[in-house]
């Protein structure tokens, strides 16, 4: 053999040696979300990934499975659990079953603006919530904004606590949720957000509760003819990554996941606080029947779901919800 070929032979094993290191050094994190690809989180799982990909100069790759590519929440939190994907963007209420302090922050009427809410979660609180997760092998990485919930149904519009009485009513898994409507006479189910379109088509269910941008991103005004300002809750959606894989990234490739999930979140929170008009204006456009809810009936809808908090008390410790509370309270 000449010894241009042994050369050129030496060279391509090299090349070869180096191209294998490189993909081999690479990390490689699945992401996955349940909301549509026009919502704000799904953009905002869009801001974290080109972040962390500039940031770490390709050392680190971000693969994205928005839309329930992977399945629904519920499984999505599973496969966050097992380790098989690294990290979920979903409402905190699917990890209210675990975590039943997240419930506490689900209380009925809670908070009267985002602000309020996400100084709560900015605080004390959020930092208790995430140990609690760390306990469960969660590292909590940040929060958004789902917003604040609303009614809509095929029944009549809502002008009175009687007119939940018998609604079949769809709910996320929060045992707060499905107590709050009870409490208002309703008969809530509880559901993944991937079977919810389907029952409300058939006439399972009468009713759901969702932010705008869900309703409208989610089609459900094509299936639903009331809709309210309810605004019975206010819902955040936290982005969950799997605790060993995380502390398997070096020093560096975790505080760039860190930045990166501050950015997409402060770019969501903002995103969500200036689309929520739109899309009430969208559903109203396309057909359903608004019917706002008076101060009046909103404070009978209070004082119907006082009881609720006194119960979370069996589940979750009355210093936490105090402290809830208080922040709150305080943040006003």
């Amino acid at each position: 053999m000449s010894t241009f070929h042994v050369v050129k032979i030496a060279s391509l094993l090299t090349a070869g040696m180096l191209l294998s290191s490189s993909v081999l050094a690479t990390e490689r994190l699945r992401v996955a979300g349940n909301f549509p690809t026009d919502h704000s989180v799904s953009r905002a799982m869009e801001v974290f990934k080109e972040q962390v990909e500039s940031a770490s100069d390709g050392g680190i790759q971000v693969d994205l499975f928005p839309a329930m590519q992977l399945g629904g929440a519920t499984e999505n939190v599973d496969q966050v659990r097992s380790g098989s994907i690294f990290a979920v963007f979903t409402s905190i209420a699917y990890f209210s079953r675990t975590v039943p302090e997240y419930e506490a922050v689900s209380l009925p009427f809670l908070f009267d603006s985002r602000e309020q809410a996400f100084a709560v979660m900015d605080g004390p609180v959020g930092e208790q919530l995430d140990e609690k997760m760390s306990e469960l092998g969660f590292v909590n990485l940040g929060y958004g904004e789902l917003g604040f919930r609303h009614v809509t149904n095929n029944l009549r519009p809502i002008t009175s606590v009687e007119d939940f009485e018998g609604m079949r009513i769809r709910l996320q898994p929060n045992e707060v949720h499905l107590q709050t409507f009870r409490a208002l006479g309703a008969n809530p189910v509880s559901m993944d957000v991937s079977e919810l379109y389907s029952a409300l088509q058939q006439g399972v269910l009468d009713a759901q509760e969702n932010p705008y941008n869900i309703i409208a991103s989610r089609r459900f005004n094509e299936v639903q003819e009331h809709l309210s300002d309810s605004g019975h809750f206010y819902d955040f959606i936290n982005a969950v990554a799997n605790q060993r894989s995380y502390e398997r990234l070096s020093e560096e490739h975790q505080a760039i996941v860190d930045e990166a999930m501050t950015a997409a979140m402060v770019w969501q929170r903002n995103a969500a606080a200036e689309e929520e008009e739109a899309w009430r204006e969208q559903l109203v456009e396309e057909g359903m029947i608004f019917t706002p809810i008076s101060t009046e009936l909103r404070a009978e809808l209070r004082d119907a779901t006082m009881e609720v908090a006194e119960s979370l008390t069996d589940r979750v410790d009355p210093a936490f919800i105090e402290l809830v509370i208080q922040e709150a309270e305080a943040a006003k």
